[in-house]
């Protein structure tokens, strides 16, 4: 009750949300512009709400949407449905369902709130083609798949676990932390058996310590 009242001036002022916040979903592409989504209906089945509807086609020589042998015919989202739990990203096998941050979602006619494919579709970046069209990085969706840590197309950061990255510091600081102590107890046994030969941690490990 001490504490200063703040009033968000929404939406004049727009508060910008947490990084990960679950906000609609977003369709991502491949680094040359064909679409990340096969067409496997695994975030339907995922979905809680029931709030998804895929429809998978097949590729042709002649119109490819995607590297696979499949892609989303037809995709939907109800978002007068959708909770927003984020399992169907979990269930995506392609890393092709994303959420953005984008929140303002509200609208008068429950019909405009069933989100179309060409609605969720990652707009096309500076060196994307429209599909359909051929396989630009490889012969196979396999050269797809393996480039794209390295080239993730449109869902940057979304092929590289944050929980793999957090593991990979701590484990650098944790065997550093584990070197240090090491060789503090080393010190401490060499200063028992022998003090002259003790080495000074606080200074350079190469000048003794005297007594």
């Amino acid at each position: 009750m001490f504490k200063k009242q703040v009033t968000e001036k929404y939406p004049e002022v727009r508060k910008p949300t947490a990084p990960r916040y679950h906000g609609r979903h977003i369709l991502n592409r491949h680094p040359d512009g064909l679409e990340k989504c096969v067409g496997c209906e695994l975030c339907a089945w995922a979905c809680p709400a029931d709030a998804i509807f895929v429809e998978g086609g097949n590729n042709t020589e002649h119109a490819r949407y995607s590297p696979g042998e499949r892609y989303a015919k037809d995709y939907q989202i109800n978002y007068a449905r959708c909770i927003f739990c984020g399992l169907c990203i979990e269930a995506c096998p392609t890393r092709s369902l994303t959420m953005s941050n984008e929140y303002e979602l509200a609208a008068d006619n429950r019909k405009d709130l069933i989100f179309t494919k060409e609605m969720l579709l990652a707009p096309l970046m500076e060196g994307m083609e429209q599909p359909p069209h051929p396989m630009r990085l490889g012969d196979s969706e396999k050269d797809y798949y393996v480039k794209a840590l390295d080239d993730p197309g449109t869902s940057v950061g979304a092929e590289r676990s944050q929980r793999e990255q957090w593991v990979a510091d701590h484990t650098a600081a944790d065997s550093e932390a584990a070197r240090l102590a090491e060789l503090r107890d080393e010190a401490a046994v060499t200063e028992d058996e022998h003090p002259s030969k003790a080495p000074n941690l606080a200074g350079d490990p190469s000048k003794e310590v005297k007594k």
